[in-house]
Parts: structure tokens; C-alpha cells; sequence
């Protein structure tokens, strides 16, 4: 591998920012309470009533906890490794797929980014008609305006970016426990009951249950952000402790979101609900200022949760081009540790995104259901890796093998990421390929700068299978069989 030269220096990063427990913890609140817990009484409505949102939430749940714990584990087991979910996948399936999962997860930000804008427009349209649904034209100008405005707050640097979250994360869970305890005052018992067993159009309980995984998913995006800022944390222990720490305190609030909303109205109405669905179910409960509260806290909660996101974003393509699988330009950062470059692309895909899902049917469910389509390979590769390790020797694992709880973790985790990806249906992973295989081009870039052989020969099967989905994605659109 060629050596760095003086051409390089700029490409030196100085000292990461240590951050402690609480800055890490609420990375990780605030990662995943975004868009997506607003949108939640509406979403599971549209696919199932409370016996199947109770099968939903305790199977996302302990999955999702199994993920958490699988983080926990490698953050303590495997301390040489940064960036989470990137750097687990390449440790245990190499370079190619390595790059696949930086790629899917930056990817998977970038687009989960757009949804917050649409969210943001869209409640703003219930005033001025104006912005739409979230994706008028003139939605879309304005989404670009906070975008870049957010853009050079963070180039400001990770510590001031940081401080932000932490008093954002506190202000946006005010309005969601404040309408918990709300919909449990007006809650109505009989209303509860009628909307048990789910409505006529909501299939079986099975297919119900699979209805919502995306939308839990969507929700728990987050939970590995601890672990992403791993190089920033002031002790490696706090990695794993913020990481389930975060993880505990969400799963109760959106559990409690979607169950209350049972008892305000019937399931239907709940579905037809302009989104954000909250605030519709507590003006429904309270009059017009629920309306108005629940989507102030909103505005908070979303322009929170996309600092982090952004971040999160911004961090995964930098530490893959320190480890030479992005190209080198990426791995540039300022005087305050903010790697620019990374940003900057971070910023320019999701303006892509946002101007492209304008076209879409449903801007905001369309974005909400790629963004989890598109983590589920990183997740499931990082769930492997901890299974691999847990069952094998390895040499670099601290400690010696991991214990037989953590395998056991492993081995729920990988299982329930599977099903994911089969919960997803076709669409969205012929979608996926259709961001997958072009984004080789980097990867490509990457192994020139460094005179190597492009591509082994696992890895030319691999590329091979993204690129097969990725045509018959294309095809799939042109010919109408799917659709945005």
C-alpha cells in the first residue's frame, strides 16, 4: 500500500472530541427519536390493531434489543474497530461487503434524512396549503434551504453540534410523554376493545405483524449511534452502556406512542390521519391545540434527530476512507474534526433524494420504508460478525471467545435481520440494488488510488448479484411492476 506523502496532510485528522456517557447516551436518543415516533399511530393503524401492535412491538423489541446488546458486546470485544456497523461488516467479510454496509448505512441516513423535511413541510401544510403533503415545489425549496443551513452548523464542529443535541434531545421528548399521559386521560376503554383483533382490511395477524416491521425498524434506526462515534467516547466501556441505556428509554416511548392511541379513536380514522398521525389523535382527545403542541414538538424532535443522523452520516464515509475503502478525499477533516468532504457528499445525496421523492406517491412512506430497507444489510452483517466471533477462536477478540450469552444475542439478532429483509418484500431491495451497484464506482476509485487489484474473486460475485438486482430493479420500474 502506497505511503502517505506530503500531498496528504491535509488529509490528517487532529485529536477526536471525548465525549462522555450522557453526550453519548443522548446521541443515541436522539438518533432514533426523529420522524418516526410521530408518525407511528397512523403507520401501524394503516397495518394492524393492538393484539398485532403488541406481537409487533415485543418482537421489534426483543430484536432490536438483541442488536443492542450485539453492539454492546463488540464495542467491549472488538475495541480496535471504529464506526460501527461499517468496520464489523469488513472485519468479518471483508473489504467488498464492508464497503456495502458504509455505503448502505450512509445511504440509509441520507434518504431517512429526506423524510424528516417531507415531515416538516407536511405539518406545516395543515397551515399553509401551499407545501402540500411535504412535496411541492415549494416543500422542496425550502427542505433545501434547512439542509444547507444545517450543513454549516455541523462544519462548525462535532463538540458544538454535540452541545445542541443534548438540550434538543430534552426539549422534543417533553411533547411525546406530554401526549402519552394526555391520550391515557381521555383514554376510552370500549374504543380500546372494538380495535383489539384489527379491521376487516388488515389480514391475518401474521400478515399484520409483518405490516410494521418497517416502520419499527425505521424507528430504531439510531440504536447503533453510540457505537458509530465509538473513536469520540471518553472510556470504551460507555459505548455499550449508551447504547442500551438509549435503546431501553426509546423502546418504552414508542411502545406506549402506539398502544394509547388505540384507546382515542377507532383504528380506520387513525390511518386516514393527515401525518403527523400524533397530532392528529390528540386533536382529536384535546381540540385544536394538541394539534398545535404535538407539531411544535415535532419541528424539535425532526431538526434534532437530523443533526445526528447527518453526523452519524458524515462519520461512517470518513472512517471508510481512512481505511482505504472510499477514496482519500473523504477522509479530509477541519481544524474542529469535522470531516468535511463527507458532509459535504452527505448533504449533496440527500438534496438528490429529496428532489427525487417529490415525484414519489407517498413522499414520506416511500422514503420511511427505503431508508429501512437499505440498513438491513449493514445490521445483518454486523449481527453475523458477532456470530462469528462468538463462535470461533480470534486472536483479536479481547477476552477470548465471547461468552454464550452474547452468542446467543448474536444469533437472535442475525435471525430477526433476516426476517427483516424477507418483511421488506422484493421492492425494496430491487430498489436498494439500484443505489448498491453504482456506488461501486467508488469502491473502485478507492483500490486504483492504492494500485490494487479491483476485485477478488468472491467479491466479483457479490458485485455481480448487486448489479443483476439493480437491472431488474430498473426494469421493474419501467415496466410499472413497482412503483415509487
Amino acid at each position: 500500500m502506497p505511503q502517505a506523502t506530503a500531498s496528504d496532510a491535509d488529509s490528517a485528522s487532529p485529536p477526536a472530541a471525548k465525549l462522555p456517557l450522557l453526550t453519548l447516551t443522548a446521541m443515541v436518543v436522539g438518533s432514533m427519536v426523529g420522524a418516526g415516533v410521530f408518525s407511528l399511530p397512523g403507520r401501524f393503524a394503516e397495518e394492524t390493531g393492538v393484539a398485532g401492535a403488541l406481537i409487533a412491538w415485543a418482537v421489534a423489541g426483543t430484536g432490536m434489543l438483541m442488536l443492542a446488546f450485539v453492539f454492546q458486546s463488540l464495542a467491549v470485544r472488538r475495541p480496535d474497530l471504529d464506526a460501527g456497523v461499517y468496520a464489523y461488516a469488513k472485519a468479518g467479510f471483508g473489504e467488498y461487503l464492508g464497503f456495502f454496509a458504509a455505503f448502505g448505512y450512509w445511504a440509509s441516513t441520507c434518504v431517512g434524512n429526506v423524510t424528516y423535511w417531507v415531515l416538516i413541510m407536511s405539518t406545516a401544510g395543515s397551515v399553509w396549503p401551499a407545501l402540500g403533503d411535504g412535496d411541492t415545489a415549494l416543500a422542496v425549496v425550502l427542505s433545501s434551504l434547512g439542509l444547507w443551513a444545517f450543513f454549516w452548523i455541523i462544519r462548525r464542529g462535532v463538540k458544538e453540534a454535540t452541545a445542541i443535541n443534548r438540550v434538543v434531545t430534552v426539549a422534543k421528548l417533553v411533547p411525546i410523554v406530554f401526549f402519552v399521559i394526555l391520550a391515557l386521560v381521555y383514554f376510552e376503554p370500549r374504543v380500546f376493545a372494538d380495535n383489539f383483533g384489527g379491521a376487516d382490511y388488515a389480514g391475518s395477524l401474521f400478515t399484520q405483524v409483518r405490516g410494521t416491521m418497517l416502520a419499527t425498524v425505521f424507528v430504531f434506526l439510531g440504536v447503533e449511534g453510540a457505537s458509530v462515534y465509538s473513536r469520540h467516547a471518553r472510556r470504551r466501556s460507555d459505548v455499550g452502556r449508551a447504547t442500551v441505556l438509549g435503546f431501553l428509554s426509546v423502546f418504552a416511548v414508542f411502545a406506549s406512542v402506539t398502544i394509547v392511541s388505540y384507546g382515542i379513536l377507532p383504528m380506520d380514522e387513525i390511518a386516514a390521519l393527515r401525518q403527523p398521525s400524533m397530532a392528529g389523535v390528540l386533536e382529536s382527545a384535546v381540540g385544536t391545540w394538541g394539534r398545535v403542541f404535538i407539531s411544535v414538538g415535532l419541528v424539535v424532535s425532526v431538526l434534532g434527530a437530523y443533526l445526528a443522523w447527518t453526523l452519524m452520516a458524515a462519520e461512517v464515509l470518513f472512517v471508510a476512507a481512512k481505511d482505504d475503502d472510499m477514496p482519500r478525499f473523504l477522509r479530509r477533516s477541519n481544524a474542529v474534526d469535522v470531516p468535511v468532504p463527507a458532509l459535504l457528499m452527505t448533504s449533496l445525496l440527500t438534496q438528490v433524494v429529496l428532489v427525487a421523492t417529490s415525484f414519489s406517491d407517498d413522499a414520506f412512506n416511500f422514503a420511511l420504508n427505503l431508508t429501512s430497507a437499505l440498513s438491513l444489510i449493514p445490521y445483518l452483517l454486523a449481527a453475523a460478525f458477532a456470530v462469528r466471533i462468538g463462535s470461533r477462536d480470534d486472536p483479536l477478540t479481547e477476552g477470548g471467545r465471547t461468552s454464550r450469552r452474547e452468542l446467543v444475542c448474536a444469533l437472535v439478532a442475525t435471525l430477526y435481520t433476516a426476517f427483516l429483509l424477507y418483511a421488506a418484500g422484493l421492492k425494496f431491495l430491487l430498489v436498494s440494488f439500484i443505489l448498491y451497484a453504482p456506488a461501486t464506482a467508488l469502491f473502485v476509485m478507492a483500490r486504483r488510488e492504492q494500485g490494487r487489484r479491483l476485485f477478488s474473486s468472491g467479491e466479483l460475485v457479490v458485485l455481480a448479484v448487486s448489479v443483476v438486482g439493480a437491472v431488474l430493479g430498473l426494469v421493474a420500474l419501467a415496466a410499472g411492476w413497482i412503483s415509487l
